[in-house]
């Protein structure tokens, strides 16, 4: 399988790349968000590359991070979410955001990208829960993101015996960029309070 390419950018058309590898040239989709991060062309670049074969057609994915590539495999793992529509899914939110709205059950966020409705929404919600894991806790340079410490909040909060319903919106109220206690003992006023 091709797990990852590394060659000269030749060509950017969005959301397709053509990547010059030892003199072949491989066509690439990639998410928006790698799209951007790529060097001009000309410039030498690597990717983390998933291919598809199906009846009809080979393709080839790449991604800038490893965190992207994981992302858009844990997606196409839902039935009836296919590499097009995961590509879409990480062309309208970076890997921490899509993470941070599953911890949140945020659907709204997930409807803002194009071809994601309602249900679908819902459904990439339900069947994403505890599977980016990985991607929360995997800030630059191993830091916590903030959604990481929300979802260990989060976590903390179910253990103590609270529901989903009372939990969810208690961490949702809560500012960015707060310590796991903290989040925990705010957490905890603000369902006290009630």
């Amino acid at each position: 399988m091709i797990g990852r390419l590394t060659g000269v950018l030749l060509d950017k058309q969005p959301p397709q790349v053509l990547l010059d590898v030892a003199g072949v040239g491989y066509e690439v989709d990639v998410p928006m968000s790698s799209f951007y991060n790529l060097p001009a062309t000309g410039e030498r670049v690597s990717l983390f590359t998933h291919f598809v074969v199906r009846e009809d057609a080979q393709q080839l994915f790449g991604f800038i991070t490893v965190k992207e590539r994981e992302a858009f495999r844990a997606l196409i793992r839902i039935s009836g979410v296919g590499p097009k529509l995961a590509l879409a899914v990480l062309s309208g939110l970076s890997v921490d955001d899509l993470a941070q709205c599953v911890v949140m059950q945020d659907a709204g966020r997930l409807t803002r990208v194009p071809g994601i409705g309602k249900k679908t929404a819902e459904r990439l919600l339900l069947e994403l829960k505890g599977k980016l894991a990985d991607a929360l806790h995997a800030g630059p340079g191993g830091a916590p993101t903030a959604a990481g410490v929300q979802a260990d909040a989060l976590n903390a909060l179910l253990a103590l015996g609270y529901s989903d319903k009372e939990a969810v919106p208690a961490i949702k109220q809560l500012p960015e960029g707060l310590s796991l206690e903290e989040c925990i003992r705010q957490a905890l006023k603000g369902l006290v309070k009630k």
